[in-house]
């Protein structure tokens, strides 16, 4: 029966079903990539065309950007406030602020490039570092992977910062908040960047600490 306010409605089939894990979409069963055609190669990322087969038989083609994998990390200091970086971004012609982050080097464990970028990017090294969660950043266009981690008992390095890898990095400043704030700088536009605003939640809850 329709709504007498006029507004749709969930289906209520959809809405009162609990969540099953469901073999059956696994591993994208039922679609097979059938075609992988190079596309574009740059310094950071390679693009291809992927010819799809879906489960009806129907082929289309989707474009994916192949991404060598990334970190995150969350620095908390003593005092439960997170150092942040804001830097230039090419793409969207701005300054963000975000978590420090970096992409993998062949070979490197996300722990390890954990611990590089924070040094890199800060010139903090942590006495633990404690891995958050592992996600796609955007699969709808990129295979990229995040492992995001949060850095406890935080020090200077003793060789301090490294040099700037990059003009943008040389432009680079540094921010502060709490932690347990970190929601009200995302509602008022200060941290806009989304692996930075999963990194700070997932960090909140991990130590118990607002948010």
């Amino acid at each position: 029966m329709a709504d007498p306010s006029g507004d749709p409605q969930p289906s209520t089939a959809l809405a009162d079903t609990p969540y099953e894990s469901d073999d059956s979409l696994a591993a994208g069963a039922g679609f097979r990539i059938v075609q992988r055609k190079p596309a574009f190669e740059g310094r950071l990322v390679r693009v291809e065309e992927l010819a799809i087969r879906a489960p009806s038989g129907e082929e289309v083609v989707r474009e994916s950007v192949l991404h060598p994998g990334a970190v995150t990390v969350v620095p908390v200091l003593a005092d439960r406030t997170v150092v942040l970086c804001k830097q230039y971004r090419a793409p969207i012609d701005d300054y963000l602020v975000e978590v420090p982050a970096g992409k993998l080097k062949p070979g490197e464990a996300p722990e390890e490039c954990a611990r590089r970028e924070l040094l890199e990017e800060t010139g903090l090294e942590a006495g633990e570092l404690v891995h958050l969660a592992t996600f796609f950043t955007s699969p709808g266009f990129t295979d990229e992977v995040m492992h995001a981690f949060v850095a406890v008992d935080v020090r200077s390095a003793p060789v301090g910062r490294p040099g700037p890898h990059g003009v943008e990095e040389a432009r680079m400043e540094f921010v502060r908040i709490p932690l347990g704030e970190w929601s009200r700088f995302v509602e008022d536009g200060t941290v806009r960047d989304a692996k930075s605003i999963v990194a700070l939640a997932l960090a909140s809850l991990r130590l118990g600490i607002g948010g």
